[in-house]
């Protein structure tokens, strides 16, 4: 007689583990599917894109860092030379003291009781005196002459040293700065080279068309200057219209965004500060586009890391990202702050 067993039921640890393998199998196939998903061309771009405003934040910090450098710098060597002229002025003291000494002591050095009797001729005697007396005087006007030169230096060679410090610092958040950039740049172009050659010229040429557009076809209208010297300043910038975007660059070849303003204020006889958060605080702020003038600094982003000109009709003229040259856009492409009349 045949006999008829019920199948053996697999164990509970078995099915766990054949549900773990399962799962991990299902996982590792999701993995590799979404590592064989390669990014769009517009996912590239926005990404891209985000990188390079991220690269401009960095390079406005760097710029202020640079400018910091620059006036720790020249304070520290108007110290030195002030250091170097009071030392020279303080061994003069000391040789005009040395020189009153010395006639100090010729003009007697025994007691004047004693010099008064042994005198042949008192008249003299108290010619000589009298001398003495002045040049005991001017002797106590150098002393304190040379006290205060004392002071002055130590208080300036203090001051130097400290200066010398902060430098160091500086110059260290320069370099971390720099860095920073460099990093966000370097991130952006691993991301293009994902893209096939053929995507990373038409992104290019997306770019080109888009300059050329800016400058070739752009309607201004007829909306006035701020004041002749803003108008000066944006028709130096204006002039400049093609000019590459380089990150830390101010002219006359290639710009960063706060570098094209600087230095087109520059060429109408006008120092403005170097950064765009600096530019932020240079003037009149003016908080309603419908009020801005041809000329207007205008101030993009909560944190005022982009600055570009006014150029009338809701356009401005700016140096946009790295890529990109000088060029005019949409004053609407950009969240807006205010803009700033100098």
């Amino acid at each position: 007689m045949a006999s008829h067993r019920r199948p053996k039921q697999p164990s509970r640890t078995r099915v766990t583990v054949l549900t773990a393998t399962a799962a991990a199998a299902v996982a590792l196939t999701s993995q590799a599917a979404q590592a064989d998903e390669k990014p769009t061309k517009s996912e590239v771009k926005a990404k891209v894109d985000k990188l390079y405003e991220e690269a401009e934040k960095a390079t406005e910090k760097y710029n202020g860092a640079k400018e910091s450098q620059k006036k720790l710098q020249d304070d520290i060597d108007e110290l030195q030379d002030k250091v170097a002229r009071g030392q020279d002025e303080l061994n003069e003291l000391r040789d005009s003291l040395g020189s009153l000494a010395s006639a100090q002591y010729r003009s007697g050095g025994i007691d004047p009781t004693v010099q008064l009797f042994l005198s042949s001729d008192p008249d003299t005697y108290l010619d000589k005196a009298s001398t003495l007396d002045q040049l005991t005087a001017k002797q106590a006007d150098s002393l304190e002459q040379i006290q205060e030169k004392q002071r002055t230096l130590a208080q300036q060679r203090k001051e130097a040293t400290t200066k010398l410090n902060d430098l160091e610092e500086t110059r260290e958040e320069l370099g971390k700065k720099k860095k920073e950039v460099q990093g966000k740049l370097g991130e952006a172009q691993k991301l293009l080279n994902t893209l096939t050659a053929k995507e990373r010229a038409a992104l290019a040429a997306d770019d080109l068309r888009a300059s050329r557009a800016a400058g070739d076809r752009v309607d201004l209208g007829n909306t006035a200057s701020a004041s002749g010297r803003a108008a000066a300043a944006f028709s130096a910038a204006q002039g400049k219209i093609g000019a590459p975007y380089v990150y830390g660059a101010s002219g006359p070849g290639s710009f960063d965004c706060s570098g094209l303003t600087s230095w087109a204020f520059a060429q109408a006889d006008v120092a403005i500060p170097r950064t765009s958060q600096a530019q932020a605080n240079a003037g009149t702020r003016i908080y309603s586009q419908s009020a801005l003038k041809v000329g207007d600094l205008v101030i993009f982003y909560g944190d005022m890391h982009h600055v570009g000109f006014y150029a009338g009709n809701g356009q401005v003229l700016h140096a946009p990202k790295p890529g990109a040259s000088v060029r005019y856009e949409s004053i609407n492409n950009m969240p807006f702050q205010f803009g700033v009349r100098i």
